[in-house]
C-alpha cells in the first residue's frame, strides 16, 4: 500500500487483497476450507469487507480501518474481522510476505 496515497482505486484494490487473503488464511486455518473455498460465515465476512472497503470516503487519506476515526462496520462484524486479523496477521508473513511486509511498512508509517 505504501505508494498509493494519490490512487484510491489502487488503494481499495490493495486493500480488498489483502482482506481477501487474511480471511482465507483463517479460514482454511480455523475451519478446515480447502482449495480457496470459504465457509459461510467467512465468505460473508469477506463480502461484507469488500463492500466496506468499496463505500470507504477516506480512501485517499486513511491507511487502515482500524486507525480511520469513522468506524462502518456493524459491531459483531468489526469484531469478527479483528480476530481474523489477530490470527491471521502473524502467519502472514510465512504465507503472503509481501502483502505483509507491505502492511507492515504502512503501519509503521502511519505511526509516526
Amino acid at each position: 500500500m505504501a505508494g498509493t496515497a494519490k490512487d484510491p482505486g489502487r488503494r481499495r484494490r490493495e486493500e480488498t487483497l489483502l482482506v481477501q487473503q487474511m480471511i482465507a488464511l483463517y479460514c482454511r486455518g480455523n475451519h478446515s476450507s480447502r482449495n480457496g473455498a470459504l465457509c459461510p460465515e467467512c465468505r460473508a465476512l469477506a463480502d461484507y469487507a469488500a463492500l466496506r472497503i468499496e463505500k470507504c470516503p477516506f480512501m485517499e487519506t486513511k491507511t487502515f480501518c482500524s486507525v480511520c476515526k469513522v468506524h462502518c462496520y456493524r459491531p459483531e462484524m468489526r469484531e469478527k474481522i479483528r480476530a481474523v486479523m489477530r490470527w491471521a496477521g502473524p502467519r502472514m508473513l510465512f504465507v503472503h510476505p509481501v502483502l505483509a511486509v507491505r502492511h507492515l511498512l504502512e503501519t509503521r508509517k502511519e505511526k509516526q
